[in-house]
């Protein structure tokens, strides 16, 4: 065998070499991603079930369990849905829980849907709920959270944001306007306060984007839709009751003035003629 040929050879056996340490470092890491989104779901979803409480809960600790749990396996878990081996949807409406909202709910990165309805959960709405990139709907209605509602502009792919008959306080966060693909949109009987931002209210075209049945029920919110609250958050009739009683107050305030100008002009009348009796001889 020739010098060269054997050069050739030994290069194609390191060639060879090289590209199997190659796929093996890929492959590492590959799985290395994986385990990486797989723990951040699982951790996830473990702080919701040790926030959680009420009747539900046992029933979430017995079902979220096995091998592969969430994403690896051919099990459906109640109340998830996976999409590429990634925590998708969180649909737990209606089970009766209490407690609170996790904060660790943003390391459910890919998740998309999330709906927590008609529960007895309380506290604030995490602000990591407005950090979720991914998140297309979000139902947190009929609980008894309080608190503002957080930031969104993050989730720029948000259809639906509903948060009504909880127990939510402040403002109605500006930045919610520029949410572009925002079509459901519901705050309604909470106690949230000031104006109503306008690129809520209106559409680009003058039309109307959310009507009032999106914000009624909250006292101190004032502004269109809400044609019935004037004044920031005078109804017409506490209105109209000011404007009574301003003019009654000006009545007799009025009639008081009078009163006193004709009491001081009779006084000076009577003095003066007892000044005139004094003067004029007596016959």
């Amino acid at each position: 065998m020739s010098l060269g040929l054997r050069i050739t050879r030994s290069l194609q056996v390191e060639v060879v070499v090289l590209l199997c340490v190659a796929l093996g470092v890929i492959r590492s890491l590959a799985q290395t991603t994986d385990t990486t989104v797989d723990n951040g779901d699982i951790s996830c979803l473990q702080s919701l079930q040790d926030a959680f409480k009420g009747e539900g809960v046992g029933f979430l600790l017995t079902n979220w369990t096995g091998d592969g749990f969430p994403c690896k396996s051919n099990v459906t878990y109640a109340g998830l849905f996976c999409s590429n081996e990634h925590v998708r949807d969180i649909d737990l409406r209606s089970m009766k829980l209490e407690g609170e909202i996790s904060p660790d709910i943003s390391k459910c990165s890919a998740l998309s849907n999330l709906d927590l309805s008609d529960n007895q959960l309380t506290g604030v709405i995490p602000i990591q709920i407005g950090q979720l990139e991914q998140l297309s709907k979000l139902n947190l209605s009929f609980n008894n959270l309080y608190g503002e509602i957080p930031d969104f502009s993050k989730a720029l792919f948000t259809n639906v944001i509903d948060l009504h008959n909880n127990d939510l306080s402040g403002s109605i966060p500006t930045n919610l306007g520029y949410l572009l693909r925002l079509t459901t949109f519901d705050v309604s009987y909470n106690d949230l306060s000031g104006p109503i931002p306008p690129l809520l209210a209106n559409t680009t075209t003058g039309g109307v984007r959310f009507n009032a049945s999106s914000f009624e029920g909250n006292s101190g919110l004032f502004g269109y839709p809400l044609q019935q609250q004037m004044n920031h958050g005078l109804s017409v009739l506490a209105i109209v009751g000011i404007g009574l009683g301003s003019g009654m107050l000006s009545l007799i305030v009025s009639f008081t003035a009078v009163c006193i100008w004709l009491r001081v002009t009779e006084q000076r009348g009577a003095a003066e003629e007892g000044k005139i009796s004094q003067l004029m001889p007596e016959s």
